[in-house]
């Protein structure tokens, strides 16, 4: 059975219409074509208390294996998102942006100023990635080769993490 994501983009600017989102399109795009099937899109402010809402509606309602935030992870007044995800997870898997920060160190320095977090909350994965199309693709493909595995293992049907990895 296909793996199903929700994508949800955390713009001010955005949510008000006065920014077009190119960033949650080009996420849902990478996602699908690594054969996630998207059950939803949206487009929220940069509000800690709907960001989490929206995180636990994806989680305990939607059921979704996955929800990739893109927005709101840097160090503006205005950036909450880690903040909203950490309030809503059950554990962290800090690897995740560990990797991701790597990857995009590789590119540019800025890259440490992330501050996008990932967890788990029952059995969705939670990805906080930066608000720039360039970056959020970027470090999605730093960790999309492993993401099948790691919600196989957090659903239950997946096998040791130490075997062999055959990406």
């Amino acid at each position: 059975m296909r793996k199903q994501a929700i994508v949800l983009t955390i713009s001010d600017q955005g949510s008000a219409g006065l920014r077009k989102d190119t960033a949650g399109p080009a996420v849902a795009a990478q996602l699908e074509e690594h054969g996630f099937v998207i059950l939803r899109t949206a487009i929220l402010p940069d509000e800690q208390a709907l960001i989490s809402e929206a995180l636990i509606q994806g989680c305990d309602q939607a059921k979704a294996d996955l929800i990739v935030t893109t927005g709101g992870t840097g160090l503006s007044p205005r950036d909450v998102t880690p903040e909203a995800t950490l309030a809503v997870l059950e554990r962290e898997a800090r690897g995740i942006p560990e990797a991701m920060r790597y990857a995009s160190l590789q590119i540019t320095p800025k890259a440490c100023l992330s501050r996008g977090v990932a967890g788990t909350r029952g059995t969705t994965l939670i990805i906080n990635l930066s608000g720039s199309p360039k970056a959020a693709v970027e470090q999605l493909s730093a960790v999309l080769p492993v993401l099948d595995h790691g919600l196989d293992v957090l659903q239950g049907t997946g096998g040791d993490c130490g075997g062999p990895y055959h990406g």
